[in-house]
């Protein structure tokens, strides 16, 4: 049978109303609906080239759908485009662009890709099928065709589409739930954070915005070793993040050191130094007892206990409090200890008089391999200016 016999198909049960329809112009525009009611219905859009079946097909539609009429594939894509369909019957045979390349289009775009497109035509071979279900298509009705198998198939797909309509706007909901109540969490975690730093402050006043600038040396260090060192250490965009976050804790534990050595104005002696170098326990064990509490520890807290308890571990095994060495020591500390020690150097105490940034960088470099990573300290180097700029934006 050729494609034009096929195009002549008798589409109706009756040939009364056959007649009746071809005498009815089809419209070139989409029927649009005239009431409210109307105008909630689910979205169908007709696509054939021969107006008796377009006048067939709106009509049996139209009691139940919005229904929109297209008399070819490019017509039919301008009108989805500009009122993306809920459902699409699409005839096969076209001239230009058939039904296949009119599916696979609708598919490709995000507006109208989740329409299921019905497939109407006289075609009846599994090879047509088969191509019909890779172009993107969800059914096929054969012509001649029943007028209520035609409603009963369009009223399955428009069910389809409103449960993944439905579905997709609750997990639209559910998304922007789970944003807010993560937002919640952070807001909490910061503010907790911020209170644990006051606190530390509080009671440790010579150090001012020493927690902020070690915050962003170490931001800095860890960014440069994940994208620029030739070693290229594995730090992901959001590790970095929550390490820096952790970086201000590194000496909460100082909150346990008595007064009278904490806030001594001078040199310690070396049993008040026993007594000092006891601040990174406290600090883990403080920050252990809340993750506990937590019953989850996270990253975050990962690394604000590594930070506490190893930021005065030194290269060579001879830092506290428990004498690691080398990479043995956590990246988190040993990025730490850098910033710590490069911070303590540039600032002023009332012990001792500031260095200037050249000498600071000198001395660490000087210390490399025996108390700082040698990796760590050519970061500090490489991204020098950046740690001065920090320095002058959150000094004292």
């Amino acid at each position: 049978m050729t494609m034009s016999a096929l195009k002549k198909v008798d589409l109706g049960p009756s040939a009364a109303l056959s007649e009746l329809l071809l005498s009815r112009p089809p419209a070139s525009e989409p029927v649009l609906a005239t009431t409210a009611a109307a105008a909630a219905k689910p979205t169908v859009l007709v696509v054939d080239d021969t107006p008796a079946n377009l006048t067939l097909l709106a009509n049996l539609l139209n009691k139940h759908y919005r229904v929109l009429i297209a008399n070819s594939g490019a017509k039919a894509l301008e009108i989805a485009m500009r009122s993306p369909p809920d459902v699409v019957v699409l005839d096969v045979m076209m001239p230009l662009m058939d039904g296949y390349e009119v599916c696979r289009r609708l598919k490709a775009d995000p507006r109208t890709c989740d329409a299921p497109v019905l497939f109407l035509t006289a075609l009846s071979q599994p090879a047509d099928e088969a191509r019909g279900f890779e172009a993107g298509g969800a059914d096929f009705v054969q012509k001649p065709f029943h007028p209520q198998t035609v409603l009963a198939r369009v009223a399955t797909q428009a069910q389809v589409k409103a449960w993944r309509d439905a579905l997709k706007d609750r997990n639209a909901w559910l998304q922007e739930e789970l944003v807010a109540r993560v937002g919640e969490v952070e807001r909490l975690r910061d503010t907790t954070l911020f209170v644990m730093i006051s606190l530390a402050e509080f009671r440790d006043q010579e150090t001012g915005n020493h927690v902020r600038r070690t915050q962003e040396y170490v931001r800095t260090l860890a960014t440069w070793l994940a994208t620029e060192s030739p070693q290229r250490i594995a730090l992901s965009a959001a590790e970095i993040d929550q390490l820096a976050r952790s970086a201000p804790l590194h000496d909460i534990g100082k909150v346990a050191i008595p007064d009278a050595i904490l806030l001594k104005p001078g040199p310690l002696s070396a049993d008040e130094w026993v007594v000092m170098r006891t601040h990174p326990m406290h600090g883990w064990e403080l920050l252990r007892r809340a993750s506990n509490r937590i019953g989850e520890q996270g990253m975050f807290l990962t690394y604000a206990m590594e930070i506490a308890r190893h930021h005065h571990e030194k290269w060579d095994g001879s830092g506290y409090p428990d004498g690691l060495a080398g990479e043995d020591i956590p990246l988190s500390a040993r990025l730490m200890a850098t910033a710590d020690v490069y911070d303590a150097l540039i600032s002023r105490r009332p012990y001792k008089e500031p260095m200037s940034h050249e000498t600071a960088i000198a001395w660490i470099r000087s210390q490399s391999g025996s108390h700082f990573d040698p990796v760590v300290v050519d970061a500090l180097e490489a991204t020098q200016q950046r740690l001065r700029e920090i320095a002058l934006l959150l000094k004292d």
